[in-house]
């Protein structure tokens, strides 16, 4: 019988220890991508919302942006109409001690705006 020197012992550690590590590196990864998507699905829905009401001004329009992001749970950073097209920023709180910032613009196809009915 020959003594156990230790050596398998040291090897294992550092196997443990490397794929501990890759799993943080992928937990944190997928983190960091599912805030950056929940910030941009917050900012597309809260241009949508202001230029879906931005023919009644730019206070109706940030209003409607910041209740959307906020049902979101995004705050609303900044919201400019220009016509009837409306470009926000909104920002995400992440898990990760870190704020996500993401930015959309929504308005008519091409240029083209819808007619509006005479009340």
């Amino acid at each position: 019988m020959t003594a156990d020197s230790g050596g398998a012992t040291v090897h294992w550690i550092t196997l443990s220890t490397l794929l501990w590590t890759v799993a943080l590196a992928a937990v944190l990864a997928a983190t960091a991508r599912l805030d950056r998507d929940r910030a941009g699905t917050a900012a597309d829905l809260a241009a949508l919302a202001a230029a879906s009401v931005a023919v009644h001004g730019t206070d109706a329009a940030c209003e409607r942006a910041r209740l959307t992001a906020e049902a979101n749970g995004a705050s609303l950073d900044t919201c400019e109409i220009a016509g009837h097209t409306a470009e926000v920023v909104v920002a995400v709180p992440s898990v990760l001690d870190l704020t996500v910032n993401a930015h959309s613009r929504a308005g008519p196809v091409h240029g083209t705006v819808p007619h509006e009915e005479e009340p």
